[in-house]
């Protein structure tokens, strides 16, 4: 059986704490891979890996850290069918969207190697008489990013691809569900010229991810997560005086106002709310048609839209979505399903029953959908990431705007019209960070940023762009001047110029 350990320095390494957990084949059921759980002391070998590598790695000039950037993502992108397979092994999406997975983070990579420009300090000349101010943007030292599961190559990349190319090293902790390519990444690092012990892939669980939090010589952390842990991560990295940022859970609504083309609606909704099999911080979970004819022209069109849907192994091009990641996962959701029923929503589509034929023991689950879920349901307040759709009804713009607003998760939404001042206005006014309109998944590209509101988000810098590269630097001021040999008197005041 394959055996997976972690990446320090350069090479791949054997696990040495004797703990390991199985990662599964979500199309079959069967145990495909073991991966090592780090301990204490193995984290501390690839810190020292790290911190040793990023004193030289910091004083390159931007421009050569630039062209290992553009080397890297040149190769990223020739093995990206790899990559995306590699992906779908593991996680379980179908190929074609491992292969979305692999490209936004490249897209991430690309904004960095743009780091000559974008770490670029400012100058003034004459701030005073004689005087000159300028500053500059000096990387942390050694960084560490926690990531999930479901997007296994694209939340990497958007980590440690800033990270890096602004001077840091980079300690990643993925997922123990899907670590090979997170694995692979980083070999490809290295094979770019990226240098040994810049990039270490550290495996594990809450051990790791405590080592990491009490580490002295990590300077900052990003996580993203469930909501419960990324606060536990904020709290704790914080405490231990690391700058944070971590991203939570999510519930993002879709509001379909009585003006919006129902059609394109409806094919938005289809593949955000299940594509992926709903496990997506940016899915579209939640409907809100605004007014009871608008619901029911929703409906009539959703209903056998559904019923055109693909469920099949993650390799089958024709596949909409496959499984879920796991076992234990798959139950998640389907108690979630059980507990809206018992709380009264009307289910019109029942997933639960569904079984793909010859791999009965894989982690399928068919398409949901709930209608007349309300704000006092468990399933509403909570995140249930997977292939379920629920309907809470509006019937005003108000109302409509307030179920996201008032929600306790930020993340994103989305709004349905063809009416440019209600459009407007409601983007204006809603309480959450990322917002859609007439776009479904509104994930901004590489060189704005992302990030969510509320609980969706704890730490006050988002991720990539120019967000994350404030992350990852730290700002030196320098304030100088040159006298030409006369005496000037101490000031002992505050200088005013």
């Amino acid at each position: 059986m394959k055996q997976i350990g972690h990446f320090i320095d350069g090479v791949k390494v054997a696990g040495t704490s004797g703990r390991r957990t199985d990662i599964y084949n979500p199309n079959t059921g069967e145990v495909q891979a073991q991966v090592s759980m780090a301990s204490v002391d193995e984290m501390d070998v690839a810190v020292r890996s790290a911190v040793k590598a990023q004193a030289e790695w910091a004083k390159l000039n931007p421009q050569k850290r630039s062209r290992v950037m553009f080397a890297y993502k040149a190769l990223v992108e020739t093995h990206m069918e790899e990559l995306a397979h590699l992906l779908s092994s593991e996680h379980g999406k179908v190929v074609a969207d491992s292969r979305g997975d692999v490209i936004r983070g490249v897209d991430v990579i690309e904004f960095a190697c743009g780091i000559p420009q974008n770490q670029k300090g400012d100058y003034t000349m004459g701030a005073g008489p004689g005087i000159d101010v300028y500053s500059i943007r000096k990387p942390l030292g050694v960084v560490a990013a926690i990531t999930p599961f479901n997007f296994p190559a694209m939340i990497p990349m958007w980590m440690f691809g800033m990270a890096i190319s602004t001077g840091n090293a980079c300690i990643l902790k993925p997922s123990e569900k899907d670590p090979s390519v997170p694995m692979r990444l980083a070999e490809l690092f290295v094979e770019a010229g990226g240098p040994k012990g810049l990039l270490n892939v550290v495996n594990g669980d809450k051990e790791a991810v405590d080592a990491i939090l009490a580490h002295p010589d990590i300077k900052a952390v990003s996580f993203v997560g469930s909501s419960d842990i990324a606060h536990y991560v904020y709290h704790e990295a914080t405490k231990a005086g690391k700058r944070a940022q971590c991203m939570g859970g999510a519930k993002n609504h879709g509001i379909i106002l009585p003006d919006a083309d129902m059609d394109q609606a409806v094919k938005d909704v289809l593949g955000a709310a299940f594509g992926s099999a709903g496990e997506r911080c940016m899915a579209l979970p939640v409907v809100v048609p605004v007014g009871e004819g608008t619901a029911e022209r929703f409906l009539e069109k959703m209903l056998p839209a559904i019923e055109t849907l693909k469920i099949g192994i993650s390799t089958d091009p024709d596949a909409d979505y496959g499984p879920v990641v796991t076992a234990a996962h798959k139950k998640r959701v389907t108690d979630y399903i059980d507990l809206a029923v018992k709380e009264g929503a009307t289910l019109l589509v029942d997933g639960r029953d569904f079984e793909l034929q010859g791999y009965e023991d894989g982690y399928f689950i068919g398409p949901t959908l709930f209608d007349n879920v309300t704000t006092d349901m468990t399933t509403y307040k909570e995140e249930i990431f997977g292939p379920v759709l629920q309907i809470v009804r509006a019937d005003t713009f108000e109302q409509a705007l307030a179920l996201p607003s008032e929600h306790q998760y930020g993340n994103g939404v989305a709004i349905y019209t063809a009416n440019g001042r209600a459009a407007r206005e409601f983007a204006d006014r809603v309480e959450v960070g990322m917002v859609g309109i007439n776009v479904p998944i509104p994930v901004p590209v590489s060189y704005h940023s992302f990030g969510g509101w509320k609980r969706s988000a704890f730490g006050d810098i988002n991720q990539y762009g120019m967000e994350g590269l404030r992350f990852y630097t730290k700002t030196k001021t320098v304030t100088q001047r040159w006298p030409e040999g006369e005496t000037e008197d101490s000031a002992f005041i505050i200088p005013t110029f």
